[in-house]
């Protein structure tokens, strides 16, 4: 796909603002690839937690079906106070996720820390979390709820075709890197999903000669992330140790308002969606305070995805020059389209 869109044209784009911040990063963001000279034909859809609480609306399939024409959807953030927990998460993200097949989250991070000299060094990472199995694919049930004898069943449901897919992508962006992937599960314990996805990253592998491969506990990960990230490139993990891992990544590069993050469907059977990876903050909604960084570089993971490579790398290397600067929310916006 071109960066004028799958068919030739611009690349549609549905954009969905959210709740509390989001309309305002998610504005920031498309101010910034304007300015970086990419063209977009974009639709804003109305729905997040505050569209629930005026009407139900959480995420109606008739808007799916449009959703399957985009090349991309650009969200900025959802969640209300009032809304109960989980209908916008099952409703809206998780629907998203499992109906447009949504199977790979990536989340670049970049870490500032001392080597072993005590000198500064920078040093990016990315995570590759499989996004619509495991834990959250909703397997499992109640048996004798209410009772002092109630039972609660949590499956994780792991395919090979799901593990396989995610680590093949996994495989080919390292290769487009430097050639270092890391599998972080829990083999010593979930003895039969590990033993699938250990098995699949070594068969994968052997496809993938020029990989370094290596394997890390997710406790002995979340350890690392903080004390040794420089170890890491590319690491590929589950639904529930990715969730995990990429919260502690954002909080160990910068804060959770530089976190981006893309849920890519790389067969381009239907659209990916872009997201920054902080809340809504409605306690400072409407206020000019919101980092938008988070999701300007969101943004710019979309048009590399789309295949703007060039303007994608400019947006972030802005980003980077901008990472330590406080201001407004326009101010931060205009600090990096001034760097472009």
């Amino acid at each position: 796909m071109s960066e004028h869109g799958s068919d030739g044209q611009r690349p549609r784009v549905a954009v969905v603002g959210g709740d509390g911040i989001g309309p305002e990063v998610v504005a920031e963001g498309l101010r910034v690839i304007a300015a970086a000279d990419v063209e977009l034909e974009t639709e804003h859809y109305d729905l997040g937690g505050h569209r629930y609480l005026a009407d139900g609306t959480v995420l109606p399939d008739s808007v799916l079906e449009e959703w399957r024409d985009f090349d991309a959807i650009y969200l900025g953030a959802v969640g209300a106070p009032g809304v109960p927990p989980g209908v916008i998460e099952r409703g809206l993200l998780l629907k998203m996720r499992f109906e447009l097949d949504l199977f790979v989250n990536r989340r670049p991070f970049k870490v500032t820390a001392p080597d072993d000299q005590g000198t500064t060094q920078s040093h990016d990472f990315v995570v590759i979390r499989e996004n619509t199995e495991g834990t959250y694919a909703g397997e499992g049930g109640f048996l004798r709820k209410g009772t002092p004898h109630e039972i609660a069943t949590q499956g994780s449901v792991n395919t090979r075709f799901g593990v396989e897919r995610c680590i093949r992508y996994a495989y080919e962006l390292a290769e487009s890197r430097r050639n270092h992937l890391t599998l972080v599960h829990k083999t010593n314990v979930l003895t039969f999903s590990g033993d699938l996805w250990e098995r699949s990253f070594h068969e994968v592998g052997a496809t993938h000669p020029e990989v370094e491969t290596a394997y890390n506990h997710v406790d002995a990960a979340c350890i690392y992330f903080v004390q040794d990230p420089q170890r890491y490139d590319v690491i590929v993990t589950d639904n529930l140790f990715g969730d995990i891992l990429t919260d502690l990544g954002g909080a160990v590069s910068g804060g959770i308002g530089l976190a981006a993050s893309a849920n890519l469907n790389p067969s381009y059977s239907g659209p990916s969606m872009f997201e920054p990876v902080h809340g809504s903050a409605p306690d400072i909604a409407g206020q000019n305070k919101a980092n938008p960084i988070a999701a300007i570089l969101s943004g710019a993971l979309m048009l590399e995805f789309l295949g703007a490579p060039e303007p994608a790398r400019r947006i972030e290397q802005a980003c980077d020059a901008c990472s330590d600067l406080e201001g407004s929310t326009s101010d931060l916006t205009d600090a990096v389209i001034a760097k472009l």
